[in-house]
């Protein structure tokens, strides 16, 4: 299978469920990928084999999306080392049943170092991460956080555009680094059309999806109070989507709306909900 594909990351919605409990709720749903929890993976791989968790995903008609890197990197070396010493059995375990999309956001502000430190403790820290996973096959998306009120109350300001954290991955330099793009955060950074079109396919590891509450500018809006896609409006779903088919990238969109009203929904409800959001802009950019 190649394409975008509609993926499910359950808890961005409030649905508390184990993996092959996720599964089933995906099978029918409308959606055709589920991102996993990759310790929770790795445990599966081990118990069944790589092929059965394959064919797992295959009988409920799911595609892996992504998984969170879910280590300390930034934080106390020490931290940082043990993280660093268990990654490689979680990414090879991963990559063995196909899961090679692994996500992390970057902070847009510090408490501590000014912009010059602070970039190069990120290349300090995260080249061997990527290294790792380069070696097994997976690719790793950086986030950039785009809201202006993420930063105004710390010292020092740091990367919160598709271009600070593209210039990353170059500093990187490993080859496997690229951009988690999640259309708030393009939003509430100025973002326009062209900052993703001037993008490659490969480029682009993954994608988020929402929208903006319609009462606030997009210098006030607060990082976690967003809606489920197509809701309002106020961000160009259709547009990124399109632009996205145009680039030819083939991986997960999939949903994050942190919104209190889909949380509290019964869980079939907040899925069907959240995919109906989706839809509408996945049919309006004709990518069915």
């Amino acid at each position: 299978m190649s394409g975008m594909f509609k993926c499910l990351a359950p808890g961005a919605i409030g649905v508390k469920a184990t993996m092959e409990e996720a599964l089933g709720l995906v099978q029918g749903s409308g959606f055709s990928g589920l991102d996993v929890n990759a310790r929770d993976l790795c445990h599966l791989v081990d118990e069944r084999g790589a092929a059965e968790v394959i064919s797992l995903f295959e009988g409920h008609g799911a595609r892996i999306g992504g998984w969170g890197l879910g280590i300390d990197w930034n934080g106390p070396e020490t931290d940082y080392q043990e993280g660093l010493d268990a990654l490689p059995e979680i990414a090879a375990a991963a990559a063995s049943v196909g899961a090679t999309r692994v996500t992390q956001w970057i902070p847009p502000a510090s408490d501590d170092l000014k912009f010059r430190e602070n970039y190069r403790f990120h290349v300090e820290r995260l080249r061997p991460i990527a290294e790792i996973l380069k070696g097994v096959g997976c690719r790793l998306g950086l986030e950039f956080i785009g809201p202006r009120t993420m930063r105004t109350e710390k010292p020092y300001g740091f990367l919160y555009s598709l271009q600070g954290v593209m210039a990353l991955t170059e500093s990187i330099g490993t080859g496997n680094v690229g951009l988690l793009l999640d259309v708030w955060h393009w939003y509430t950074s100025l973002g326009a059309p062209s900052d993703i079109a001037a993008l490659d396919a490969e480029d682009i590891v993954y994608v988020h999806v929402n929208d903006a509450p319609a009462d606030r500018g997009f210098t006030e809006q607060i990082d976690h109070q967003r809606t489920l896609p197509s809701e309002t409006g106020v961000i160009d779903l259709v547009g990124c989507l399109k632009v996205l088919k145009d680039l030819g990238y083939d991986g997960p969109v999939t949903p994050e709306p942190f919104s209190d009203r889909v949380r509290a929904l019964p869980d079939e409800e907040a899925i069907e909900e959240t995919h109906a959001g989706l839809d509408k802009a996945w049919q309006a950019a004709r990518l069915t």
